[in-house]
Parts: C-alpha cells; structure tokens; sequence
C-alpha cells in the first residue's frame, strides 16, 4: 500500500514554523504555546486534495539539536522555512545540515513575504550562497514563497510535498509487524508514561506487545493526533501510546517484534554526577517533562558551564516531587524545572528547608537564569595557593613561601588575604612569582609556585592565601 508522506518543518527559531503549521491545520497551536516557540516535538496529520500528509514540528532553538536530527531522520522529506525578512540565520544552517547528514530530500519555503521588510530574491542569494540552489536559481531544489500568517502561497506548498512524496514513491505493508520510532516519551502523574510516535509500517493496536531500545510494554491506550482514543494505527500515522513500562528515549525504533529492536535494557529514569564535580560549584537537581526537553536542559550547561561551576547532581522525567527537594536538602541543590509542576508536598517542603526552585516554560528563561548564575559564581570565585613550606625567616614585611594553587591561577605582583583557620589574619602583595626555579607571571590551578610576599603579618605552614 502507498502511505502518506511524513514531513519535518525545520528552520531558524522565530521564522514562522509553527505559524505555518497552524495555518495548515487550522488550529490555535502557536499562539497556545509559551513564549510562541514551540519546545516539544509534535506531530499532525492533514489532507489536502484528498490525500493525507503527516507533519512533524521541531523547536527552533539550539538546545533541541538532538530532537531536530530525530525528526529528520524520521521524516520523508523536509521543509526548510526561511523568513523572507532575516534570510539564512545560525539555525538555519545547523538545520539544513542536519537534513542533509540525514540525506532526506527537502523543499524550501520562503516564509513572511507579507512582512514590510521582506526581500524573496536576497533570500535566494542567501540561500545560494550556503550552497541551497533553487529552481530558477540556478538549481533544481523546489521552492515556494508563502506567508504563514495570510496562508498566500500555502495551497502550492502542499502541492510540491504531494509531488514530492510521488516521487519517492512511499510504500508500506498494511499486515506487517508493526514498526516506528519513538518522538517524545513524558511521564504524566495521572497517566503514567505517556510516548509520542511515528509508525513506519504495520499496524499497531491495543495489547499488543512493543519493544523499543530501551523500554517494553504492552500497549494499554493508543490516542491519535486529536486525542482520541483508537483501536489500531496504520504506517505514517501519530500516536500516543500508554504502556511502556519505562521511558524510552527520543528517536529509538519501537516496534511488536523484539528481534528487530536492539535487546531492552534496564534504563536509570535518573542520571546523576554529568559533570567534573567541582567544591565551589552549585549543584543543580534537573526535571523536565520529557526526555527530549532534559536531554536540551543538559546540552545548554554543557555549553555554559565551561569551568565547572554547575554540577549536575540529579536529572529526571516528571513533575517536581518531594523526594526531590528532600533531595535537594542533603545535596544543597537547586531544583530547575523544565515545563513541569511543582507538587503541593515539595512546595511546603522547599519552603521549610528554603530549597530555591525554579521553572519555566520558556527554555530561553531557565538559559538567562544559568548564564546567570554562572556569572555570578566566577565573579566571587576564589583562587586559593595553600602554602606548603615557608623558607626562613621573616625579613621586615618581606617572606619566601611556597605552595600549590588549589584554584586559580594566581598571578605576578596580585594582591591577596591571608586566610588561616577559616578566617581572614591580614593581607599581602607577590612581589614575585616562580614556578620551577622561573620567574613567571602567572602559575595555573594545580602546579606549585614560589612567591617573594610582602605582608605585615607572618605566614605559616597550612595558611591559604586567597586572590579575588
């Protein structure tokens, strides 16, 4: 049987994806969504001229890079949306890369042509110029200029994806096994664990037995793209499926037989210690309502958190519960939510042990937050030489010491206070600073160093001496 083709918008973040989704589909989605970016992967079915087409929406933003190489690989064919007023921006081109790494063949559509600022032929050279050759451009990828807001333009869209998909030649067996890959896996306090999926081929129906990489079950409920509950699905068709045992992970193949899935594993809903653990670092406990949203989280402190000042000592799937703030009690963690509740028993508990949580639904927030607080830590980050010998005796306000930088690094000529029992004695100047019998200007974190200081008070063995 020929099935529908499966198709993934992708594009720069703000160029009006969602928007054109919504006005395919004929919903409010966009508007619905917070911050109108979309921040989950989403999947919809429509038809235009009696034929069907299933739709995939990937985020726009950076942080969902794993999410957006999942829906390409999953997808038929792809539609790179560029607004005609901004042209080919970072993600726009992190996008067609990442189509073009999952070889899926793809159409453009040149987005906001109704805006004052739009400009469809500098788009075109925009686009040539990254090496994405149009139709009367020089090349042969399709295109068309469409305005997501007016729906001008969005007929022809669809009819170059129905065209497209001809061309592939997309066929499915109706009898077969069932066979998909998984979108989205969330845990839901009433429904328990909830997966969105796309079917490749097969039918999938209820008590069916499923396997993916990571996760089996039974299926219990299967609900369509509008919610409904339903008996079986059919190859290129949404679905949400209530069953799975654990959570499997965004973008791993499911499917009835488990001889053609990679064997089940007991996957941990729970990771902990994802970073080079640091002292003066602030630990963070991380929860969002889904794997592909945690997996984004994660990828934003990585990108930030260059000299280690967040350790991660906790990620998970689901709302904030109590076990987690009573978590965060004995790690000193901040508790950071992604588009996830905070239950009643972990509020009144966070108040009581003034555990600071902080959630939202807009990822662009929690990223402000942490560049934030990163900010902060460096800029009251110590560094610290422990003085591990003093040689001979104090001269005037002038001494020899010698000890490893615990942090730094320290440099030549750098003011300091002289830290002894946990308290501050006095403070001093380096006059001058070797590391291996060489004067240098500055020795880095771990290395020994030898200072010439100037200070009124003596130092001692076990002193620590602390830079600002």
């Amino acid at each position: 049987m020929k099935r529908p083709p499966i198709v993934v918008v992708m594009g720069h973040v703000d160029h009006g994806k969602t928007t054109l989704l919504d006005y395919i589909r004929k919903t409010n989605v966009a508007t619905r969504e917070a911050g109108g970016i979309t921040q989950s992967i989403g999947a919809h079915q429509i038809t235009h001229n009696e034929k069907q087409i299933t739709f995939i929406d990937t985020p726009g933003h950076e942080a969902f890079q794993k999410m957006r190489s999942h829906g390409a690989n999953v997808a038929d064919l792809a539609v790179l949306v560029v607004a005609a007023d901004e042209g080919v921006k970072p993600q726009t081109k992190e996008a067609l890369k990442t189509i073009k790494e999952a070889k899926t063949p793809f159409i453009v559509a040149i987005n906001k042509i109704d805006k004052p600022g739009a400009n469809v032929e500098k788009t075109k050279q925009d686009l040539a110029t990254n090496e994405v050759f149009l139709e009367g451009f020089g090349g042969n990828i399709s295109w068309t200029a469409v305005s997501a807001k007016t729906g001008e333009g969005v007929a022809e869209l669809l009819d170059l994806i129905l065209l497209a998909s001809e061309l592939e030649d997309l066929t499915a067996e109706k009898d077969a096994e069932a066979e998909g890959i998984i979108l989205t896996a969330h845990l839901d306090s009433r429904k328990g664990n909830v997966v969105g999926a796309i079917l490749k081929n097969g039918t999938l129906k209820i008590q069916d037995q499923i396997f993916s990489e990571s996760a089996k079950g039974k299926v219990r409920t299967l609900e369509d793209f509008k919610g409904e509950s339903v008996k079986a699905i059919y190859p290129s068709e949404p679905v949400l499926i209530l069953g799975f045992e654990s959570l499997p992970d965004a973008g791993e193949n499911f499917g009835t037989n488990p001889k053609k899935i990679n064997k089940p594993v007991n996957k941990k809903t729970r990771e902990q210690g994802t970073f080079t653990k640091n002292e003066k670092a602030t630990n963070v406990i991380l929860k969002a309502r889904e794997a592909g949203s945690l997996d984004a989280l994660k990828h934003i402190i990585q990108k930030l958190n260059k000299d280690n000042l967040i350790n991660i000592v906790d990620a998970s799937v689901g709302d904030i519960y109590e076990n987690d703030i009573k978590l965060s009690g004995t790690s000193e963690a901040i508790v950071l939510g992604f588009k996830v509740k905070v239950d009643k028993a972990a509020k009144t508990l966070a108040n009581n042990q003034k555990t600071e949580i902080i959630t939202s639904d807009i990822i662009y927030e929690l990223e402000k937050y942490l560049e934030e607080l990163i900010q902060k830590k460096a800029s009251s980050h110590s560094r610290i030489l422990e003085v591990l010998a003093v040689f001979g005796e104090k001269k005037g306000n002038r001494q020899v010491v010698g000890g490893r930088v615990v942090a730094g690094p320290i440099k030549n000529q750098e003011n300091f206070e002289i830290e002894r029992g946990g308290k501050s004695i006095g403070t001093g100047k380096i006059m001058n600073l070797q590391s291996q019998k060489r004067d240098v200007l500055e020795v880095p974190t771990g290395n020994e160093a030898g200072m010439l200081i100037e200070s009124n008070e003596k130092i001692e063995k076990g002193d620590k001496i602390i830079f600002k």
